[in-house]
């Protein structure tokens, strides 16, 4: 199963009087496990940056001038997340300004469902607690969220690990799901138990298993299902 985690960095809060995206970074996971396929990309909003905003990621007009339009990137980012699973926190504010951005392009918007919120997740799993990205690594132990700015590409990061944590840990099928790419996949992926080469020798003495013996004849007879095969 192919996931998507996202993040992205904007000039402001509202896509639909002007506010842009200046940063767009993802992970791909496959069956819960990071891949290390990434897509990130810095993107010249065409205006000005508010100060606001460059507070909270540090991204300002001289380090975007140069970098591409939303036009020139838009496609390849919607080649990279395929059909897969995006998994955001706050979702709404995200698929907002990616569809805003799609729209412009002439490009086909992202439906909704598409999303998977890990904030909510959140809030079910800890009710009354706080829910931010910041609280959730606190609660799980994640130390890198201690940073002074926000990225889009390190946020990803560091949700992917929330994510992991929110649906019963960092390796939620303990390690027995392989991909379909490893060897021996002739199964599709799924792991399959197999039998041991050799027997485990017996743990059990000479003088043990003829005690056991003993004891089964005299309290169970040939109705013990020792007997059976």
């Amino acid at each position: 199963m192919r996931e998507i985690v996202l993040d992205t960095e904007t000039t402001g809060f509202d896509p639909f009087t002007g506010d842009r995206i200046v940063e767009i970074g993802a992970l791909e996971l496959e069956g819960h496990v990071p891949t290390g396929v990434q897509f990130h990309e810095y993107i010249n909003p065409e205006r000005g940056m508010p100060d606001e905003a460059f507070q909270v990621h540090g991204l300002g007009d001289d380090f975007l001038r140069d970098k591409p339009k939303f036009a020139q990137v838009g496609q390849s980012f919607l080649d990279f997340i395929q059909d897969s699973t995006l998994i955001i926190h706050n979702a709404a504010f995200d698929m907002k300004f990616l569809n805003a951005e799609l729209k412009k392009m002439g490009l086909p918007e992202i439906p909704m469902n598409r999303a998977l919120d890990t904030l909510p997740m959140a809030r079910k799993k800890f009710p009354g607690s706080p829910a931010s990205l910041d609280a959730l690594c606190r609660r799980f132990g994640i130390t890198n969220f201690e940073r002074n700015l926000h990225g889009a590409l390190l946020d990803s990061e560091i949700l992917a690990e929330v994510y992991l944590e929110l649906i019963g840990g960092r390796q939620p099928d303990f390690g027995l799901a392989t991909s379909s790419s490893s060897k021996g996949g002739g199964n599709g992926g799924e792991w399959k138990p197999q039998p041991r080469p050799n027997l485990l020798p017996s743990r059990l003495s000479e003088v043990e298993a003829e005690t056991h013996k003993a004891y089964v004849a005299k309290e169970l007879g040939d109705a013990a299902l020792w007997l059976k095969s």
